[in-house]
């Protein structure tokens, strides 16, 4: 529209001018070389116009002929870019369908149309690992380290390479130079990784701020990393530094409260600092949500000078807070046999052993406990039948990371990439309690129920990741 009205803005000042030199006739002459020509105003001025008309095409045909090498030149440039980013497409798709030689001959064929492109690099570098040549791989990740743009993909690759040749340290550094460069979430989580592997709690806790500040992981999953990471802390000062411990143990406590390990370390250091109904209330706080064996066995035993009486006692008052829970029962069950009243402890297990109940069959620790019962009566027969039922006795939920089970929590787990669940060992997840999960390590995760297994805290420890919390 306003281009129309331009338009005809300008076609008005045209006609004005032609009337105006009508209405204004006037004679222009001109002499030269003995020659003289006389014209109307409008004729001259008609020549003019024809004559820079005339003198603009010339020169754009001249500078058209001129042109013509450079022309040809862009032409073909034109025509190598197009045919080396039809390559270029050919080798990704190539890539993606796992054709390692015809991503090779595409990545070749891309590289020599159009040279050093970023796309044209991070072919060949997907090429050469498409077909296991892992030094090629390197090389193009190299390569990419001499481009603004493409320095950071360089170092993830070279991060990635370090990794699957087993080379930690390399790995480290090159995503120590990429967290420099910029906040990017891979590199961020690699340095958390190789603290907590390394044991460095208070630095994999720097890292957790540090990438919580960037905002490369969200709040809830920073304060669940933090939690975990102070309660490994006060695990390592609960001996040497008992307040510290509390402290950390207790803020462990307010960053996730559902976080069983921390809550029964903060009961049993607020117990030790003679503060009981302080750890009796976070520890009933714990349960009450997930019921748990570390939570019991921590709250049967605040007070050091109690009976076995005493410990029944408030093994019932425990109870209360979770009534239908299978552990419920296992702890009453378990605190009256130490107590020597048998009548109780059957009257408690006796749910449990109830196989068309909501818990199915009794479990490992059922039989283990019952077979415990039955010698302490003094019945040698009916512990043998027990301790052969608990061989086929389905697991209790365990801490399990990656397939290995434990008897105990560790911030990392051995091995592996899975999510900490509170799990049955062999069968359907019951209840998440998640902490740290990793690539190829991640945190022990546990369950309520605790089966007899081997530890999986202390092995080796490569990678640390968050779960939801």
């Amino acid at each position: 529209m306003v281009r129309l009205l331009l338009f005809l803005a300008l076609l008005c000042l045209a006609a004005l001018g032609l009337a105006w030199f009508a209405d204004h006739p006037g004679q222009v002459g001109l002499t030269w070389q003995g020659y003289r020509v006389e014209t109307s105003l409008m004729v001259a001025t008609g020549g003019v116009i024809a004559l820079a008309i005339a003198i603009g095409l010339v020169w754009g045909l001249v500078r058209f002929v001129f042109r013509i090498p450079s022309l040809v030149t862009l032409a073909n440039r034109a025509r190598r870019r197009e045919k080396g980013f039809a390559a270029l497409s050919h080798g990704m798709v190539a890539v993606g369908s796992g054709d390692a030689r015809a991503a090779s001959r595409h990545a070749a064929e891309a590289h020599r149309l159009i040279g050093a492109e970023p796309m044209t690099r991070l072919l060949r570098a997907q090429a050469a690992q498409l077909a296991g040549d892992r030094a090629g791989a390197e090389t193009a990740f190299r390569d990419m380290l001499d481009g603004s743009h493409t320095h950071a993909l360089g170092l993830r690759g070279l991060h990635m390479e370090a990794r699957r040749r087993g080379d930690h340290e390399a790995a480290l550094n090159y995503a120590t130079l990429a967290h420099k460069h910029a906040a990017l979430p891979w590199a961020g989580q690699a340095v958390l990784d190789d603290r907590a592997a390394r044991g460095d709690w208070a630095g994999a806790l720097a890292a957790v701020e540090a990438n919580a500040a960037a905002k490369l992981i969200d709040k809830p999953t920073a304060n669940r990393l933090r939690a975990v990471l102070k309660t490994a802390l006060a695990e390592e000062r609960a001996t040497r530094e008992p307040q510290a411990a509390l402290a950390l143990a207790q803020e462990a406590t307010r960053l996730a409260p559902s976080l069983v390990p921390a809550a029964a370390l903060n009961g049993r250091l607020s117990a030790a600092g003679g503060d009981y109904r302080r750890a009796a209330r976070i520890i009933e706080t714990a349960y009450e949500k997930i019921p748990h064996p570390d939570l019991a066995a921590a709250y049967l035993r605040l007070r050091p000078g109690d009976s076995a009486v005493d410990r029944l006692a408030r093994a019932r008052n425990l109870a209360r807070l979770a009534p239908n829970d299978p552990e419920s029962r296992l702890t009453i069950a378990r605190a009256a046999l130490e107590a020597r009243d048998f009548a109780a402890a059957r009257a408690a297990a006796a749910p449990l052993l109830d196989p068309d109940a909501h818990a199915g069959r009794p479990s490992v620790r059922v039989c283990l406990l019952m077979a415990d019962l039955e010698e302490t009566q003094g019945a040698p027969g009916a512990v043998r039948e027990w301790l052969a039922r608990a061989a086929r006795a389905p697991r209790d939920r365990a801490w399990i990371a990656d397939g290995f089970v434990s008897d105990r929590w560790a911030p990392v787990s051995p091995a592996g990439s899975s999510t900490l669940r509170l799990a049955h060992p062999r069968g359907k997840v019951e209840r998440a309690q998640r902490g740290f999960i990793g690539s190829s390590a991640g945190a022990c995760r546990g369950a309520s129920g605790g089966a007899r297994c081997g530890r999986a805290a202390g092995a080796d420890r490569r990678s640390l990741r968050a779960a939801d919390p």
